[in-house]
């Protein structure tokens, strides 16, 4: 990856064919996943009525997701009242759906801006804050699968079947601290 570089309002770098393949991929599959999520809320006929939308009332339980849509509410983990619970499920069903628009846009404005076979991406600064953002997701993902921990080394053994993703890891994380970095040049 070419440095990301600051000129006026506008935020450049540049991307190899297979950083690019690489990043595409992530961001669709977060994408995917997040769609798939959106399109499992339940149908609300009060919600089409008023233009409302609606999520589920229960987290995912796939960790990513779970990761990326984090409860809303906090419980008492010893002792979750009736309560709490039916203030968390109403908290997600009424935000979850603007989450997952906000992060299924960020992904689209990534996938619009990079150039399949690489090359030069030239971004708004409206446009880097969301690549910044779906980098971080992309990130949290990929780390919550490799259960990235801050006591992990930056290398494991061969043998560690996680290990060439944790360069794909390491790797996202230098594309958005560069990307910052130029940000507040």
């Amino acid at each position: 990856m070419k440095s990301w570089k600051l000129k006026g309002t506008t935020v450049s770098a540049g991307f190899e064919q297979q950083e690019a393949a690489v990043l595409r991929g992530l961001v669709s599959q977060l994408e995917d996943m997040l769609t798939a999520r959106a399109e499992e809320a339940p149908q609300d006929e009060l919600a089409e009525l008023t233009g409302i939308r609606t999520g589920p009332t229960e987290s995912p339980d796939d960790p990513v997701l779970s990761r990326l849509l984090p409860d809303f509410h906090k419980l008492d983990p010893d002792n979750p009242s009736k309560e709490d619970l039916d203030s968390a499920a109403a908290m997600r069903s009424l935000h979850e759906p603007e989450l997952l628009d906000a992060k299924v846009g960020v992904a689209r404005v990534v996938l619009d801006t990079l150039p399949r076979d690489g090359g030069k991406v030239q971004l708004t600064l409206e446009q880097a804050d969301a690549w910044l953002s779906a980098l971080n997701d992309v990130r949290l993902a990929l780390g919550t699968a490799l259960d990235v921990t801050e006591d992990m080394p930056d290398e494991l053994p061969e043998d560690d079947a996680r290990a060439p993703h944790l360069g794909v890891y390491h790797w996202l994380t230098f594309v958005q601290e560069t990307l910052i970095q130029s940000m507040s040049s």
